[in-house]
């Protein structure tokens, strides 16, 4: 394992020297696992940052591997995990499926590397703890991929409610609702994914409640999960589509947390916080349907303030972050303990305990063999109605197309 520091200066000489600048800290080498949409996207950032350099990836997949040869033209193309684990790398940046997440983490923090994963982290909560766990033993930075934090619209509103300067937040309000749905298969098969919507967005909404409040304790949670409308039972084996919840904090303040697949949004997408405190409120939204694109303001009675507004290149920034913790050294962040609260609060919306939640490990094999004869198509939406590029598709029976 390479280590991360400081460039060495030239031989100790005999005679006076000018004073020298600080000398730059060296790029990282990082090692990819998953090169398929999402974690090209991560790749391209992270090379583009300057900060590091790809040195290796492994996928199954090569059509993403050949996709990530124009990014990363010099990394080498290795058939395995454990074979990436092999190479001499300072981090390992994780975009497999959901199942994988936790144990590839672990794998790779046992050997000494630092990572950073995709969301979810776990499948629940025992899996985030063990993650967790894992980084704290090794003492390797840990990070994961809740984008939202890292918008700059998310971080002046942070900054306000921090400051105090709304006074003490008694409500919260958050929306995530896509009028399309995931593009694989293993989202909607709840041992592989762990979950539906909540897990896939509602995870960024809590994150950006509990962050921006500064993670206080959550005494209650209450929830409804469905499934193409019709209400799910607790411990259903399908996922849900649609869900809402309600989480009281220890100060008694509510938040109120909405999210969707494939609803009838009328755009492509609603994201939404609102923070209501005593003084004023903030508030986070994206724009005209976007993914991509958000603004925040400060409302005072009928008044409303601009925090910040788009452009913001956002969609790299926590990886990017990430490797610039791991420039300056490697070692475990207490602040990972956060994805632990996090991920009590999701299981929590789906009434299970933390120990398991019917969910067990899952090998990467099964991903090829699981939907040879799956009942579900995709009707694929290339673009959104702004003409972007979409990685959310339509999802059918095959009976109904």
């Amino acid at each position: 394992m390479k280590k991360v520091g400081y460039l060495m200066t030239d031989a100790i000489s005999q005679q006076p020297r000018e004073p020298q600048a600080e000398p730059a800290l060296k790029k990282v080498e990082l090692g990819f696992v998953g090169v398929g949409w999402i974690g090209r996207s991560r790749l391209q950032a992270l090379a583009d940052s300057g900060l590091t350099e790809i040195a290796a990836v492994t996928d199954p997949d090569r059509a993403s591997i050949e996709a990530c040869r124009k990014i990363a033209p010099n990394a080498r193309v290795v058939g395995s995990l454990r074979e990436l684990l092999a190479q001499d790398l300072d981090g390992v940046v994780i975009a497999t499926p959901s199942a994988l997440h936790a144990e590839q983490s672990i794998e790779a923090l046992n050997s000494g590397f630092a990572v950073f994963c995709q969301k979810p982290l776990g499948r629940n909560a025992g899996e985030v703890k063990r993650v967790v766990e894992a980084a704290r033993r090794a003492d390797r930075l840990l990070g994961v991929d809740l984008s939202y934090r890292w918008t700059r619209a998310a971080s002046t509103l942070r900054e306000v409610v921090q400051s105090g300067r709304i006074g003490r937040v008694f409500n919260v309000d958050l929306v995530f609702h896509n009028a399309y749905g995931p593009d694989k298969p293993w989202f909607y098969d709840l041992r592989l994914a762990g979950g539906g919507c909540v897990i896939d967005l509602g995870v960024h909404l809590v994150d950006l409640a509990l962050w921006v409040l500064g993670f206080p304790e959550i005494v209650k949670t209450s929830s409804r999960l469905y499934n193409r409308g019709v209400l799910l039972r607790r411990n259903s084996a399908a996922v849900e589509d649609f869900a809402t919840a309600q989480l009281l904090t220890a100060e008694n303040a509510t938040v109120a947390v909405q999210c969707s697949w494939n609803l009838h949004a009328g755009c492509d997408a609603v994201i939404a916080a609102r923070f209501y405190g005593e003084r004023g409120a903030v508030v986070f939204e994206n724009v005209n349907g976007s993914f991509y694109d958000f603004f925040s303001r400060l409302h005072n009675g009928t008044k409303s303030v601009s925090l910040a507004e788009p452009p913001d290149a956002w969609s790299g920034r926590a990886a990017v972050e990430w490797a610039r913790k791991l420039q300056s050294g490697p070692r475990f962040n207490g602040e990972a303990k956060e994805h632990i609260a996090v991920a009590q609060i999701l299981d929590s919306i789906y009434g299970r305990d933390d120990r398991h939640g019917g969910i067990h490990n899952v090998e990467i094999d099964e991903f090829f063999d699981k939907f040879e004869d799956a009942s579900l198509a995709f009707v694929y939406e290339d673009e959104t109605s702004e003409g972007e590029k979409s990685n959310f598709n339509k999802l059918v029976r095959r009976d109904e197309q």
